[in-house]
């Protein structure tokens, strides 16, 4: 048997496997559209789930569609120790995000198969349903059922576009199981770990191969309504205007300095904007737009909520208009658990691999997972910092990088038989 400190991943089984899933709902630009519970996604599921076996993992779903391929360890009693992410894309996404974390997983267990290696608690790799978000809403939508903040029927009861339930499509595509959400053999994962491309610059502007990840900000987004008057752009002089627009304009311009000044883990963002009656003569009367703000820490959320109220109010009165803003989601900062996150920074150092501490500006799986069980992830850099993307990119090296330190934080947990 292979030397545990010396065992690696194979880098080129891992690869072909990414490369093979890409080809499920592959793109003309080289990405990847998979949109949850589609025909492409269940070509994607049935794949994934013809390699869980293969591997000899026992496969099951849940009541939402999640699927888990577990290994069993030696020990009858001991809880399991999970990875996992998502196969679902975005409509011109790439081929790594979420896919990379669960073939990780299954390359993990490959390993181990290859080696004769067994483990005394059992693994388990699992995908969880919709985590884009983007046919069907909430975002996280299979691993926040799991974790409980969202209810099964509640999930199954969202509708798409078309007015088609989630329910519906999990049963017409063949994955609506019969496990409870949240129910696990032998209890409650005793560690969770989840590897994932970056999605931004860090890694790669400082060359690090591995991100050991702290958290991941809390999010609170925003709708918010400017009302002023539309006017004829000729008669009306410039200070009788009730100029919803300028109003708006002024309003963007405080997201990004109320951001700043959270510095360095405040984001502010204006990504959705909306204007009426959108005339190039008329001055605009009403403008909706997005506010999008994350912090790592819910009083930098609370100062950063604080600070648009009074500004969007004093920018209003300013240009003669009228401002609601509406909350629509709220996620709270996230800090993953020490002792995992030692893990995968002990495996890094015992790996030898160059890294740095990052923090997750996006939402994972990982962040409703960590409610419910000891979690930390594991970041590897993507080509210029780019996802959501069909020309998103990784170095195989840095894909194997990451996957050896999933395999060796796995083992820190699970044991060796």
């Amino acid at each position: 048997m292979t030397p545990i400190d010396s065992l690696r991943i194979d880098d080129n089984r891992l690869w072909q496997s990414l490369m093979a899933l890409a080809q499920i709902g592959a793109t003309p630009k080289g990405g990847v559209c998979r949109i949850a519970l589609t025909d492409e996604d269940k070509a994607g599921r049935d794949q994934v789930v013809q390699w869980f076996r293969d591997a000899g993992l026992q496969v099951r779903v849940d009541e939402v569609g999640n699927v888990f391929g577990r290994r069993p360890g030696t020990d009858p009693q001991a809880r399991a120790v999970a990875t996992g992410s998502h196969i679902d894309t975005q409509p011109t996404g790439g081929k790594f995000d979420g896919n990379y974390g669960v073939l990780a997983g299954l390359e993990v267990v490959r390993t181990l198969n290859s080696h004769g290696i067994q483990t005394v608690a059992p693994l388990e790799v699992a995908f969880w349903m919709n985590e884009e978000g983007t046919r069907f809403t909430p975002v996280m939508m299979g691993s926040g059922a799991f974790a409980g903040i969202f209810g099964a029927d509640h999930i199954r009861s969202q509708q798409d576009g078309a007015g088609l339930t989630v329910g519906e499509e999990l049963a017409r595509i063949g994955y609506l199981g019969d496990v409870a959400c949240g129910d696990v053999p032998g209890g409650a994962f005793a560690a969770y770990f989840e590897a994932h491309i970056e999605q931004g610059p860090v890694l790669e502007a400082y060359d690090k191969p591995i991100g050991i990840v702290s958290g991941a900000l809390g999010q609170q987004w925003y709708d918010v309504t400017v009302t002023g008057m539309d006017a004829h752009a000729g008669p009306t002089p410039m200070n009788l205007r009730h100029d919803a627009m300028l109003a708006a304009a002024r309003m963007v311009d405080a997201v990004n300095r109320i951001a700043l000044d959270q510095a360095p883990h405040g984001r502010g963002t204006v990504g959705h904007l909306q204007v009426l009656p959108n005339s190039r003569n008329v001055i605009p009367g009403q403008v909706k737009f997005s506010v999008d703000f994350r912090n790592l820490s819910q009083t930098g959320l609370d100062a950063m909520d604080a600070a648009m109220r009074t500004e969007f109010a004093r920018l209003a009165g300013q240009c003669q208009c009228q401002v609601e803003i509406t909350q629509v989601v709220r996620f709270a900062p996230c800090i993953f658990h020490p002792g995992c996150v030692a893990s995968v920074r002990g495996a890094a150092d015992s790996l030898g691999y160059a890294h740095m501490e990052v923090v997750s500006g996006a939402g994972h799986d990982a962040v409703y997972v960590h409610s419910v069980a000891p979690t930390a992830m594991i970041f590897v850099p993507c080509k210029d910092g780019i996802s959501h993307n069909e020309i998103e990119d990784a170095k195989s090296e840095h894909l194997a990088a990451g996957c050896n330190v999933l395999l060796h934080a796995m083992l820190a947990h699970a044991g060796v038989a």
